[in-house]
This record gives structure tokens, sequence and C-alpha cells, in this order.
């Protein structure tokens, strides 16, 4: 999970900047194309230079390990940063017509921003398409935008509960299997220390639109250039109804998330548990050393016992249409995550969106130390496979994000009903496309 610091104002010349570039026909116009592999394998062979912007922790691992494996091949890696960083830099570059990577990595929720604009090769005209079977259902989706695949996915997101043990065997808190229980035990916990909550929350958008995926809702739908948002359907008002009794009753820590502050708080228990992605063991491995041998995960709480959940965060390797030598960047983006590049990127506690890897005995049955040698895979597998189907994102959520603490996040710091901050964002985000050249509406 990327830790961002959004400004308004670039994110919103960015995305304008994109969708200005669009022509009538954009991407997720063009029609299906099929092709083989043929060219991805003899660029291979013929080898030659690519550039390749990444935040993972493991890419530098991975392109020393490509390179060993194809001594013709040369790639240079560059980190341009994160976040809307990363995002303005590549997005200039696609402008300017020149200076953008071969391959660069893209967050699933910024995918469709960069296909729209037809910034990126198409991968099935390399016959990519046949590695469907090899991906959860959820990434496959995020990597596709309308007839097209934009990447190949490279780690996933699946929710779970992840809880401080060492804090709930303290309060005789049993772990909640719904959200009526987890709020129950958020109240009992509260009640006998204020200083501790059950976790914290003062606002986001990538976990408020997690929490209505679970939930059952589709609040963005794209065709071409029609997008429709409703963010009051019945999805959405079964979280706010439950995420209202947390924010209503005070019993979320205020703690800002990714701060010094808010790992402290997980490591000596005053925040006793967070929903999260599949990557965040990777964060309380690194960052709350405090917490090893305490902590411990469970299925994400649900509305009615029976498992569902979402996706938070996840990303994929796209090969840009400025690139001279696209087959050849098509085959790193092969290797990285349907090759030898996988391996690497789960020894640096990545988390797989291959099937193969997921059914690995090694990978669910590997005991965690600091998580007391609880096989944590085990939990986070399954969630993997009870992704709720059907969420997509808007062609235009980096924007969408940007302006959520306006609308949304007021909620949070008023204790007010969260659906009218969700119906103030849907307002400013059906504004915003209309004016931007989309045909928005609410439904």
């Amino acid at each position: 999970m990327i830790r961002r610091h959004r400004r308004i104002a670039a994110v919103a010349a960015l995305v304008t900047a994109m969708v200005a570039g669009c022509s009538s026909g954009t991407s997720t116009d063009q029609p299906a194309v099929t092709g083989n592999q043929d060219a991805v394998d003899a660029a291979l062979q013929a080898g030659g230079t690519i550039t390749y912007w990444s935040w993972t922790p493991s890419a530098k691992e991975q392109v020393e390990a490509f390179q060993k494996e194809f001594p013709k091949v040369k790639v240079n890696l560059v980190n341009a940063g994160t976040g809307n960083d990363h995002y303005t830099k590549l997005q200039n570059a696609i402008k300017a017509g020149s200076g953008a990577p071969d391959v660069a990595q893209i967050e699933y929720q910024a995918l469709p921003q960069f296909a729209l604009t037809d910034s990126l090769v198409n991968l099935d005209q390399y016959g990519f398409g046949a590695f469907e079977k090899d991906y959860t259902a959820s990434t496959w989706a995020s990597v596709k935008v309308g007839n097209g695949l934009y990447g190949l996915p490279q780690d996933s997101g699946p929710m779970a509960l992840f809880y401080n043990k060492e804090v709930f065997d303290k309060y005789a808190i049993a772990v909640p299997k719904t959200w009526d229980e987890y709020i129950a035990a958020a109240k009992k916990l509260h009640a006998a220390d204020p200083g501790k909550y059950i976790t914290s929350d003062i606002g986001n958008a990538g976990f408020t639109t997690s929490m209505i995926w679970q939930a059952g809702g589709k609040p963005f739908s794209t065709d071409g250039r029609n997008v429709k948002i409703n963010l009051a359907d019945p999805a959405a008002k079964k979280w706010t109804a439950m995420w209202d009794q947390m924010i209503q009753g005070k019993l979320l820590s205020t703690i800002k998330d990714w701060s010094d502050d808010w790992y402290r708080a997980m490591g000596d228990g005053t925040i006793a548990s967070q929903v999260a992605g599949a990557w965040f063991p990777g964060i309380l491995k690194e960052s709350v050393p405090g917490g090893a041998g305490k902590w411990a995960v469970a299925p994400m709480p649900t509305y009615d016992g029976k498992p569902v959940t979402a996706e938070n965060g996840g990303s994929t390797q796209s090969v840009l249409k400025q690139s001279t030598n696209q087959a050849l960047a098509a085959a790193f983006v092969r290797w990285l995550n349907n090759g030898n590049g996988v391996k690497i990127f789960l020894d640096s506690d990545g988390f797989p969106a291959t099937k193969a890897d997921l059914a690995s005995p090694a990978f669910i049955d590997e005991a965690v130390p600091y998580f007391g040698g609880q096989k944590i895979n085990q939990v986070l597998t399954q969630a993997a496979n009870d992704v709720a189907k059907g969420w997509s994102y808007l062609p235009y959520q980096l924007y969408a994000n940007s302006i959520y603490n306006d609308t949304v996040g007021k909620s949070y710091l008023n204790s007010a009903p969260l659906d009218t901050g969700l119906a103030d964002w849907q307002k400013a985000l059906i504004d915003y496309g209309n004016q931007q050249g989309f045909t928005v509406s609410a439904g």
C-alpha cells in the first residue's frame, strides 16, 4: 500500500491533461484484438534495452534476475516516486511525446485513466489473454478496460481482519465474525479502557470504496465515455448504517494512518485491529516490530456471517505506447507476473494474484513467526477466493480520491451521517466528469 499525500490541484491537473488528450475513439471503444506470443519470444531472443518505472522493493532484485536469465536484455530501473508523483511524471512524459518508460507500474485504481487516453499497449495483441486462467477473477478484471488487456496482475489485496490477540485475550473479546459483533467488541474494549480503540479511521477513499465493495455495491459503471455513479445504493447504505455507529459512537481512534504515532499505537495496543488488504503483514513486520507475536489474522467480518470480502490495493505493470520496443517490454511484463519474477516478488512479502501460488502448500502452510507461528496465508488465500465480483473503478478514480476529504471526510470530522458525505462526493464527481467530457449521471 502506497502512502500518499495528494494535492487536489495537482491531481485535477493530471486528470484534466489525461482526459483532454483523449480522442473520440478511446481505447475502451476499440474492438477486441487477439494475437500470439511469437513476437514476444522473438524479442527476447533479439535482446535490447528497456526502461522500467517501479516503486516496489522487489524491483531491483527482479531486474537483476531477469537480466541474468536474458543477458541480451538491459533493463534500466527508475523509481520516479510513488502515488501522485509517479503518475504526474508519467503523464507529463506521455503528453510531451517522449521520456516515458517502456514499462510502468500502475495501480489497479489508476489503470483506467491511462488506458482511456490510449497511452497503453493492449496486450491481447501478444496473446496474453491466454493467461486469464492463471489469475484470480478480481485481479484479472482489474487489468481489463473495455475490450483491452492493459497489464498482467502483480499482486492482490483481499481484505481480512488483522487484530492484536494479546489485547483481545486480555479483555476477553471474541474474534468478531459479523459487523454487529465488531461494533459490540469496539464498545466493550473502549468501555474497559477509554484509551484503547478497536481500530482507527479518519476517512480514507480506498477503505470506503472497499467497504462498499464488500457490502455488494457497484457504485461506478463505465461504458465508453458514459459513466454512472450511485453512492446511495442499498449496499452503500448497508455500510454507512454500520460504520456510522463507529463514528458517532466515538469508537474510532483518530490517530492519522501511516504516521509514526499510528505505528506506535498498533505496537502498544492502543489500536487493537485493522481491516486491510493482504499486503498488511509486510507493513506490520517492517513498521511495528513491537507487535511481533501479538498479532493474528481472521476473516473480515461480514453482515450475515457468510464469507465475502473485497480487494484493497494492488497494481500491475503496463507497456507504454511510447515504447520503441513494445514486444520486448511485453516480454518483461510476462516474466515479472507470469514467470520467474513472481517468486522474487513473493519472497519480499508480496501477496500473489496467481492461482497456482495461492494454492501452493509451501505458501499456504507457512508458519509466520511475527504472527506467533500462525499460518496466516490460509486465511488470506481463502479471502482471495471470497472477493465479491463485479467491481469497477471510475475512469478518473485518482481525482475522486483527491476530493474525498472535502466531501466524505467532513462526515468523519463532524460525526455526521456518512450518507451525506457520499451524496456530496457523488455530486462533485458527476459535475467534474461532465466538465471533462464524459457523460456522467446518477444511476
